[in-house]
């Protein structure tokens, strides 16, 4: 099997995936919880699949997911993401990498990173500023890796709230005062768990096509991923 493994993530290398799904509890393909045996034959569910760890060391930076984890809302938005987020980079840098295409990605995904990370976004900020000390092969290394390692940190409402103020400071000097009471009492509505994620970041949205803020138009945060697959419409 773990010939078989080795050989078939050779195999995927030529595929460009994005991510993967591994089968819950598989001896193959479990990614976490796999049952094993102790030497006196007890099951102690603590392994990962053979095909699993062997995919998982050799694709360090694409997502990867269980199928039965993906159950839950918040993490199939957040796999969901981390997918359409790699292929966006990859597509970013499909030509010859530049500096300036490495700023335009940052740029655009900077409040994305935001929402997961304000740790990674400080760091990744300052890579991108102080980007000219490195080659830019090992530029792009560092920051993918540093990507994928704040998507890998799950979003929640304080942080969301965070990016939502964020952007709200867009619009201080062109929101009226009904508008702006509209818009926290929409973010404490989400903050209390009362609407999805969806309701502030359509008004948000609105307000931008309506005092035509460039910058924001070209976040990714506010439209990351399809919005038919209705991520962001759990509460």
């Amino acid at each position: 099997m773990l010939t078989w493994a080795k050989r078939r993530v050779k195999e995927l290398e030529k595929e460009d995936l994005c991510g993967f799904i591994f089968k819950s509890d598989s001896p193959s393909s479990g990614m976490i919880r796999v049952k094993v045996y102790t030497e006196k034959g007890m099951p102690e569910k603590k392994g990962v699949g053979i095909f699993a760890r062997e995919y998982m060391d050799h694709f360090p930076l694409i997502p990867v997911e269980d199928d039965g984890r993906l159950h839950n809302s918040q993490i199939r938005e957040n796999f969901i993401e981390q997918i359409f987020t790699l292929k966006r980079w990859r597509d970013s840098v499909a030509k010859k990498p530049s500096m300036g295409k490495l700023v335009d990605f940052h740029t655009r995904n900077k409040l994305l990173i935001l929402s997961h990370s304000q740790k990674h976004s400080r760091l990744m900020g300052k890579l991108v500023a102080e980007g000219k000390r490195l080659s830019i092969n090992k530029l792009y290394q560092q920051y993918v890796s540093m990507l994928m390692e704040a998507l890998a940190l799950k979003a929640t409402v304080k942080k969301n709230i965070n990016v939502l103020q964020h952007l709200m400071g867009y619009f201080k000097k062109q929101l009226t005062a009904d508008e702006k009471k509209e818009l926290l009492e929409i973010f404490d509505q989400y903050r209390r768990g009362l609407v999805p994620l969806v309701v502030p970041i359509t008004l948000i949205n609105h307000y931008v096509r309506k005092y035509d803020q460039p910058y924001l138009k070209m976040q990714t945060y506010l439209n990351p991923h399809p919005i038919e697959l209705k991520l962001r419409a759990y509460v």
